[in-house]
């Protein structure tokens, strides 16, 4: 017997398209070969080079995180690595363009530059260089 594998990181959101074809968008990943995603409106799943994937479950409702204030507390947030402060730069516009709120930004940061945004249902990522 082995150990559990991660099959996919689950988010809630009350706009399961929207936020599903938001990190399609955002990642270049496709949907499930085969699978119409018309007809899925409650959940859907994004699948990554890899076979990585991130699946998108309805709720009725859902508070946005407040993050960095502890209002409504993040609870879980992806970090995104990209190849360079000219790729974050460039992802950083995207990310804007598809919808995401800026939190954070220490872009500027020589150790470590980044920035903090929220999805459109309010979840927190970090764009990050290496």
């Amino acid at each position: 017997m082995g150990n559990p594998r991660l099959r996919s990181v689950v988010l809630d959101t009350t706009d399961v398209p929207r936020l599903a074809e938001f990190y399609r968008e955002l990642l270049g990943w496709s949907y499930p070969p085969g699978v119409d995603v018309d007809e899925l409106t409650d959940w859907r799943a994004i699948i990554g080079p890899s076979g990585e994937r991130i699946a998108f479950q309805e709720v009725a409702e859902l508070p946005p995180t407040t993050w960095p204030t502890a209002e409504v507390p993040q609870q879980a947030h992806l970090d995104l690595q990209v190849d360079g402060r000219a790729d974050l730069d460039h992802n950083h516009e995207r990310a804007l363009a598809l919808g995401a709120v800026l939190r954070l930004d220490r872009s500027d940061d020589p150790e470590e530059p980044l920035r903090v945004y929220a999805d459109p249902a309010g979840h927190t990522f970090c764009l990050f260089t290496h």
